[in-house]
């Protein structure tokens, strides 16, 4: 995620890495490697203007000249100044109380990834207490509610839908009808749209905001096309107006051109970023976290939120009580090892952590062997994972065959198993949930 953006910024901060003092001549040369690398990102040219001048001006001010570490001061600067243009503070859905119905519409091309965005908006709402029903009023696109119906069924969220319809506004009010029986509060209608804007799109669209009157009219769109989903913001914004947007695909080697010029071309705050296949890699837009990504800092808080979301206090409590009778078995690190795999690209992670972006490729993650533990592990009995003591030559050598592995990776992850379990009677000691989890994820 933006890895080539971070790269550069981190050679620009070169020039003045270090240095006890700098100089304007320092400054300069730092500014202009920054440029180029907003240049090379697709800013838009006047946000990249803009940017420069003002840190230049706050840059070369007595401040940071004369600061006791002005190599920290000025990436300081750089820091809130790209926080700024990100969004500043960042923007949350503005929607009614969840014991009143709020409508999002979701606006797009084809091939943006609104109908899985409108999905993926959806299970985090549900996550967070509303009752979410998703509307099918793309009528063009073909297979567009078949789409919506299996994501729908996927993460346990309703969609109606209307098979033959030919008018959206009259697939939205028999929604809002079954909305109001079944008391559903937040109706994510998902919209057609075309190969390019075009005035047929924009009067149906218009149909439809009149008749839904919604909260929020999110616009959903590629962050690989960079400038031209600046362009579709704004022209969106015009024809129809916009109270956010929605970046997609910003786990690719997006060159983050739309997220930086977005808020100062349009004035409408990115709200969300999609950030995998998975329906849950959907994050809220945090220009401060985001910008530390970009700067190499990275996004602690957003590691944490991550993990937070997949611990299972009870079964951590259960797993220590286990260890500390020392029958925590070979079946419970299978499920630890599936645990960990929610949390989707370990690279991800990893980028998620200072210092730490660009540093780990996905194939250096692949050579920890993670599928193959979990491959040997599949291939033991139960009783096999539940006493390890029982697997000899024979047993290594058929989990070794249904694994696809060999009789010695079978052999070391018997020991690696034992030594696990001497490190996790230690740790039970503590009495601390999380911190056993943690150390089993190191232990894999």
């Amino acid at each position: 995620m933006l890895d080539k953006l971070t790269q550069k910024m981190s050679d620009a901060f070169r020039f003045i890495a270090g240095k006890s003092t700098i100089t304007e001549k320092n400054i300069d040369s730092a500014v202009e490697a920054i440029k180029m690398a907003l240049l090379e990102a697709d800013v838009n040219l006047r946000v990249v203007r803009r940017f420069v001048n003002s840190t230049i001006e706050e840059a070369k001010g007595e401040k940071v000249l004369r600061s006791v570490d002005p190599g920290q001061q000025f990436i300081k600067i750089v820091h809130d100044r790209l926080v700024t243009f990100l969004g500043g503070t960042g923007e949350d859905l503005k929607l009614k109380g969840p014991d009143t119905f709020s409508a999002i519409l979701m606006l797009g091309l084809q091939g943006s990834g609104k109908t899985t965005s409108s999905a993926k908006l959806a299970l985090r709402l549900k996550k967070e207490g509303r009752r979410p029903l998703l509307v099918a009023c793309d009528l063009v696109r073909p297979a567009a509610m078949e789409q919506l119906s299996i994501l729908g069924g996927q993460i346990g969220v309703p969609v109606y839908k209307e098979v033959g319809a030919r008018d959206p506004v009259g697939v939205y009010q028999g929604a809002l009808r079954l909305a109001r029986k079944e008391l559903y509060n937040t109706l994510i209608i998902d919209t057609a749209g075309r190969l390019q804007i075009d005035e047929p799109m924009m009067k149906e669209l218009g149909r439809i905001k009149d008749a839904a009157k919604p909260d929020e009219l999110l616009l959903v769109a590629d962050s690989m096309t960079g400038q031209s989903a600046v362009d579709m913001a704004k022209a969106f914004d015009e024809k129809i107006g916009l109270t956010g947007v929605v970046l997609t695909k910003f786990d690719s080697d997006t060159r983050g051109g739309a997220a930086l010029s977005l808020k100062t071309v349009t004035g409408k705050a990115l709200k969300f970023i999609g950030t995998g296949e998975k329906p849950e890699d959907f994050e809220h837009f945090h220009p401060d976290r985001i910008a530390g990504r970009i700067l190499g800092m990275g996004d602690v808080v957003g590691m944490v939120e991550k993990v937070q979301g997949l611990i299972d206090q009870e079964e951590a409590v259960r797993l220590q009580k286990k260890m500390e009778k020392e029958n925590f078995t070979l079946d419970d690190w299978l499920n630890q090892l599936r645990m960990v795999k929610k949390m989707g690209s370990i690279q991800k992670m990893l980028e998620m952590i200072p210092g730490m972006t660009g540093q780990v490729s996905e194939e250096d993650v692949e050579k920890e062997d993670f599928k193959h533990q979990e491959a040997i592990l599949s291939s033991m009995t139960g009783k096999e994972r539940f006493n390890y003591l029982i697997i000899g030559p024979s047993r290594r050598s058929r989990i070794a065959r249904g694994s696809g592995t060999s009789v010695a990776e079978v052999g070391r992850l018997i020991k690696k198993f034992e030594k696990m379990r001497t490190m996790m009677k230690k740790m039970a000691k503590m009495k601390n949930p999380e911190a056993l989890q943690q150390m089993m994820q190191r232990g894999r």
